[in-house]
């Protein structure tokens, strides 16, 4: 079978598996891609307009945390497929060489051991990659690049096609911007402004605070940011944890 009758066989049986709603369609292609490509899992997310990182989706919940954990480190695989517009194929022993603060953590909170990330567009609906996650090293040998490639086409191509036919209010994101975790990654931003008026510094000073008190206390930039705008933190514990 080609591999874009089979993704296309898995993305029909993730739909009906659901989650339905056309929010929750990374979700559903994420976990088409790994079906398709015998991945362990996978995850898929873009840069905004201004340049800041959104996860879309992911296809399995440690997935999703491995992204808010490279978010965290500020590098990681991801980061750097996207900024070189190249794949990026690592095991253990590189990971730890190329990118030590992301994969510490990685080890310890997720099973993967293993990433492939793909650089995804510019298309209509934007840039962004797609990571793919193994238990094991020795996996990586057994995914066929070709079908990594067309298959993150396949799901570049999808996004683009839910971008330019469907329709949403005027002002508002198309639907599949709305999910969950997307919505969820915009409170960082909300804290960033908080901390940026707080101590009246730049949003890269407030995202580096941010990401330094995560570490510290071994947490996501996620979790900090959602303490931030309970009030469980002031601004001036993150600077101290830094």
């Amino acid at each position: 079978m080609a591999i874009s009758d089979r993704f296309a066989a898995a993305l029909s049986q993730a739909a009906e598996a659901g989650p339905t709603g056309p929010e929750l369609l990374p979700v559903r292609l994420s976990r088409a891609v790994a079906s398709a490509l015998g991945v362990d899992a996978a995850g898929l997310g873009m840069v905004d307009a201004l340049g800041r990182w959104l996860p879309l989706g992911a296809s399995a919940d440690a997935a999703s945390t491995a992204e808010r954990v490279q978010f965290t480190a500020g590098e990681g695989p991801c980061r750097t497929a996207r900024s070189t517009g190249q794949p990026v194929l690592a095991v253990e022993e590189e990971l730890r060489r190329r990118w030590p603060a992301f994969t510490e953590r990685l080890l310890a909170v997720t099973p993967y051991r293993a990433v492939i990330a793909l650089p995804l567009g510019p298309a209509p609906w934007g840039q962004g990659a797609l990571d793919l996650y193994l238990r094991s090293g020795a996996r990586v040998a057994e995914v066929d690049a070709f079908a990594a490639t067309a298959v993150g086409e396949l799901v570049s191509a999808a996004l683009s096609d839910a971008t330019v036919w469907a329709t949403w209010p005027p002002g508002e994101d198309p639907a599949w911007l709305r999910g969950p975790v997307t919505r969820d990654r915009t409170r960082v931003w909300e804290a960033m402004g908080r901390v940026c008026m707080d101590l009246d510094v730049p949003t890269e000073e407030a995202l580096a605070l941010l990401r330094s008190a995560a570490s510290a206390a071994g947490r996501t930039v996620d979790d900090v940011a959602a303490d931030v705008l309970a009030g469980r933190r002031v601004a001036a514990d993150l600077r101290a944890a830094g």
